[in-house]
């Protein structure tokens, strides 16, 4: 490719993003009351316990640190009975098997975009956002080791999590005999029932997701995509490896220190949305990131590639280097709390969908913990566990009270 064809990036004041809709008071509603919209699968007659009382209890105890069904159970049988008729149990309370029996036939898509949606409520809403704080939203999927299925197979979820406040606005299941990549149309349809619009708002996803259809289906939402290249896509990693990086100036660099080593990051950005530029949909730039490590004295080099479908003005390369980091969350806040605090890999739920509905429920209350001001997950479950009427209190108010 020549090299004229590639412009400098032109550096513009940013300007604002369409304000996101306000939430009032009035739909700060309580769990048990959003938990009312979730469809119950069970047949009409004989239900002794109310859909909204079973589900509160089991987010209530998971928010509380239980890692399975037969804790969530436990936890609902070491309340008093008072601690109970909040939650909604006027006649006694179910056995374990009842609440293992719900829990996994319920709809775990729909779940997520209830609760993710109830939890949205209760966070303070801001009135503007530039482009620098727009909507940074972070894909990437994760394999439940211990849910095992018939012949093997594992359970694969792909979620979506908002950078910002630490929710997981979505989470869908994997067909067992596909991948991530077609699971990627009814992720962006779940994040979009939760957050109204998608409009301004930045996915970022690893290199499975650099497909051209996923660029068209983002672009077509008024969304915007920035994905790492690698070599699923050889003709385009050779276009982006190939420009004249050497020519291009630094646009931003950031060095840490911790752990026993530094490091440095340089990124680099070039417009490329010209005759002739990379071939890659609604691509407007084209992104170098060198991570320069030095560890007892020795130094490595990392080179990633990415694209972004934000023009140079909207995407500086001070926001491309914060954007970028941040598609660390899913796997450091989310994915590896589900591992080390909630001990997920070890949790062999395999029935129905009970595996996707307790990951929802861990995301949950990791987001819960979150949106209270915890940094440490483990050490808020066990505050939560220890003040069950407080927390009950909190989940339960029409209001946000943190603990």
């Amino acid at each position: 490719m020549a090299s004229s064809l590639i412009t400098a990036l032109a550096v513009t004041a940013p300007t604002s993003n369409s304000p996101a809709a306000p939430v009032t008071d009035g739909e700060r509603a309580g769990l048990l009351h959003a938990l009312a919209a979730v469809p119950d699968p069970r047949d009409p007659r004989g239900v002794r316990y109310p859909l909204s009382a079973l589900l509160a209890v089991a987010v209530c105890a998971v928010i509380a640190g239980a890692s399975s069904f037969a804790a969530i159970t436990d936890w609902l049988h070491d309340l008093d009975e008072d601690a109970q008729a909040r939650l909604g149990f006027t006649r006694g309370v179910p056995v374990g098997t009842t609440v293992w029996r719900l829990l996994i036939r319920l709809d775990d898509s729909r779940l997520s975009i209830i609760l993710a949606t109830w939890l949205r409520t209760r966070t303070s809403h801001v009135p503007t956002r530039p482009n620098r704080y727009r909507t940074v939203i972070a894909v990437d999927g994760k394999t439940l080791r211990g849910a095992r299925l018939d012949g093997g197979r594992q359970v694969h979820l792909l979620s979506a999590l908002d950078t910002s406040t630490g929710i997981v606005l979505a989470q869908v299941t994997v067909d067992a005999k596909s991948n991530e990549i077609p699971a990627f149309a009814p992720l962006l349809d779940a994040i979009e029932t939760v957050l109204g619009t998608l409009t301004g708002a930045l996915l970022i996803a690893d290199a499975l997701h650099t497909q051209t259809s996923h660029a068209v289906e983002v672009t077509a939402r008024r969304a915007h995509l920035m994905v790492q290249v690698k070599g699923n896509q050889p003709t385009l990693f050779k276009q982006l490896k190939r420009l004249p990086w050497a020519q291009i100036p630094a646009g931003d660099r950031t060095r840490d220190r911790g752990h026993g080593r530094r490091e440095t990051r340089t990124v680099k950005a070039v417009t490329v949305a010209t005759p002739g530029g990379i071939g890659f949909p609604h691509a407007q730039q084209a992104v170098r990131i060198t991570r320069t490590r030095v560890i007892a004295g020795r130094t490595s080099r990392e080179t990633a590639y990415l694209t972004v479908s934000l023009p140079a003005s909207q995407a500086l390369p001070r926001d491309l280097q914060t954007w970028i980091r941040r598609h660390w969350h899913i796997e450091n806040k989310i994915h590896n709390v589900r591992d080390v605090t909630f001990r997920e890999d070890l949790h062999q739920a395999r029935t129905g969908t009970g595996p996707a509905v307790i990951a929802t429920l861990r995301n949950t209350a990791i987001g819960w913990h979150r949106t209270t001001g915890a940094t440490n997950i483990a050490r808020a479950t066990r505050q939560a566990n220890r003040r069950s009427r407080d927390l009950i209190t909190a989940v339960t108010s029409s209001y946000p009270r943190t603990q």
